[in-house]
């Protein structure tokens, strides 16, 4: 079966899978359903909103984060990891090298999750660390819009490092960045680079 990517907008994603459907960093989203995992990836406002996770939850919801709220069920540390429905969910490190917006110290995360026995890799708010080179994927949300995490150019650089077939830009059209910058993206990377509306999705398998 093929696992469905879906970008909901800025750094806000959808993994669906077999056994499972994941959030990661629900914001601003207007396709609702109900989430068995949330994935937090640092206490913004722009990735941890409560209104969105409340949107998508139920009883049997687990929210992963690497800080402790009344709506976490599991708070992750950097290269750590964890398993719920079958996914293994391994957070890595996230955060910026010369700038002070997302300090190393603060233990914020980016996520690899391995479901139906695909890999993906969100990488949070973050530059490009050393971190990234030994992550391998078999896809990749990877933030272009520069500011607050990397450029096109640094990720189509990082891109290389982490090996992804398959590759959805983010973190741009709100707040920061255009689709000029998905497009620059988009012609750094040499593997498939998917340029998606809010909403729209990919299969990968």
């Amino acid at each position: 079966m093929a696992v469905r990517l879906t970008w909901l907008g800025h750094a806000s994603v959808r993994i669906n899978g077999s056994s499972a459907t994941v959030y990661i960093d629900p914001w601003k989203i207007t396709q609702k359903g109900p989430a068995d995992i949330v994935l937090l990836t640092h206490d913004h406002y722009d990735h941890y909103s409560e209104s969105d996770i409340k949107s998508l939850m139920d009883a049997s919801t687990r929210v992963v984060a690497p800080m402790s709220t009344p709506l976490v069920t599991d708070i992750m540390k950097p290269e750590t990891s964890l398993s719920i429905r079958n996914i293994l969910i391994e957070a890595v490190p996230a955060y910026n090298l010369n700038k002070a917006f997302h300090p190393r110290a603060n233990g914020w995360l980016g996520y690899v999750v391995t479901i139906d026995c695909m890999k993906i890799y969100h990488p949070g708010d973050t530059d490009r660390i050393p971190e990234m080179k030994g992550i391998s994927v078999d896809a990749a949300f990877m933030p272009v819009g520069g500011t607050y995490t990397m450029d096109a150019r640094e990720a189509g650089e990082a891109v290389k490092e982490i090996r992804a077939r398959h590759v959805v830009p983010i973190h741009y059209g709100d707040i920061v960045g255009s689709r000029k910058d998905a497009e620059q993206f988009s012609r750094l990377c040499s593997c498939d680079v998917h340029i998606l509306n809010p909403g729209e999705s990919i299969d990968i398998g």
